[in-house]
């Protein structure tokens, strides 16, 4: 564990963004207009629309542990979460089974890549993802705030901007960039994992924990001391969670997903997904910022 002040301002390759495609252009001598890329290794020629309505099967990754999106039922090896209900309701959708492939948010990507999934969940869309895989558009986006004892009051960022207040951070995480830009007088615990985030609020040596909102609530389910969970404002800041795709020139499963983002977020089922997977954590409802748009 290490504690400093401030942070200089890291502006790269981990900011989220939207990746650009790349395509291949053909002869200029043929003055052809650009062509869409062939299929990666390990994909076949044929698109994944039409896969999974010739099969009737509908391929996703599923990860272990990763509540609320995903939980595996050990004694009945089921799937429950977040992510399993927007599978079953898309799978519904298209007259198809689910097939599940136990993964990681990082071998998901891959998967995808080498044709052994469908569809990949709750990914950003950053741009390095982007040059590998495609992206649907987003179905939620993910607020950020913190964790910390009910009394803690801060409501902005500028809040936190004092050198007394003692703000954890994991290594690495995007929370270091946001404390850098927008408290940056703030003083920052940075621990390698969350359980050490955990153990320095328990031992008072922090204030609160700088998360995401899911993970916030996940972190106030399972250490009930830390049940203050606050979205900061001024500003808001919320990165999307989308689905994550092979890249195709077939734009037909994009489209259909795209469609189905729309329609689901538009009356609000995917928000109820989440907060019934949160619910389902044993957090309490109370605890779930009124903002957070679940």
């Amino acid at each position: 564990m290490t504690t400093r002040r401030s942070l200089g301002l890291k502006v790269g390759a981990g900011a989220l963004g939207v990746g650009a495609a790349a395509f291949a252009i053909g002869s200029a001598s043929a003055q052809t207009a650009p062509q869409s890329p062939g299929p990666s290794p390990g994909q076949s020629s044929e698109s994944t629309f039409d896969r999974v309505r010739r099969t009737g099967v509908l391929r996703i990754a599923a990860l272990p542990g990763e509540q609320p999106f995903f939980r595996k039922d050990l004694a009945a090896g089921t799937w429950h979460g977040v992510a399993i209900d927007m599978a079953k309701s898309i799978a519904g959708a298209l007259n198809a089974k689910l097939e599940y492939l136990e993964s990681t948010y990082s071998n998901s990507v891959l998967d995808l890549q080498s044709n052994k999934i469908d569809l990949a969940f709750a990914l950003n869309p950053t741009p390095q993802r982007a040059l590998a895989i495609g992206f649907t558009q987003p179905y939620y986006l993910h607020p950020f705030g913190y964790v910390a004892r009910k009394g803690f009051a801060p409501k902005t960022w500028e809040d936190l901007n004092k050198p007394e207040i003692r703000c954890v951070s994991l290594i690495g995480a995007l929370s270091d960039n946001l404390l850098a830009r927008f408290a940056p007088k703030a003083t920052v615990v940075s621990v390698k994992a969350g359980d050490d985030a955990v153990l320095q609020m328990q031992a008072g040596r922090a204030d609160c924990i700088i998360y995401a909102l899911i993970q916030a609530l996940g972190v106030s389910a399972k250490a009930p001391m830390l049940e203050q969970v606050t979205l900061l404002q001024q500003p808001y800041v919320a990165l999307p969670s989308s689905m994550g795709i092979q890249q195709e020139p077939d734009r037909r499963w994009r489209d259909f997903l795209n469609s189905w983002i729309e329609f689901n977020r538009g009356t609000r089922q995917i928000g109820g997904w989440i907060r019934d997977g949160l619910l389902a954590m044993t957090v309490k409802p109370e605890n779930i910022p009124s903002n957070a748009d679940l």
